[in-house]
């Protein structure tokens, strides 16, 4: 059995703020434009969400093909943010089906 050699990061909070879009002091870096639609902001957080999966993805293979330079650590981040990101956008499609059949039972 081959031992593995697994390293932490030091942790970097400046770069983790800005990952998740805010400044150091917690306030979001860029507002929505004005007027933007709820289908762009959809449209977005499902093309993010897609991009989390294939990096999770791409890092799962990487760990696979036992590459040096990724670590098992961020590979699993990486996998647990993408689960995240699925798992909210299914409470969002969930909440506006059940939002949806309930307009469309309404009596008028």
């Amino acid at each position: 059995m081959r031992a593995v050699d697994l390293k932490l990061k030091p942790f970097d909070f400046a770069s983790a703020v800005a990952r998740a879009g805010l400044t150091p002091q917690g306030q979001p870096v860029a507002k929505p434009a004005p007027g933007a639609s709820f289908a762009d902001a959809m449209s977005s957080a499902l093309k993010s969400v897609s991009t989390q999966q294939n990096e999770a993805s791409r890092l799962q293979r990487e760990v696979q093909l036992d590459n040096p330079t990724v670590s098992l650590e961020e590979t699993m981040v990486a996998m647990q943010k993408a689960q995240i990101g699925f798992q909210a956008t299914l409470q969002v499609r969930n909440r506006l089906v059940s939002a949806y059949s309930e307009i469309m039972n309404m009596q008028v």
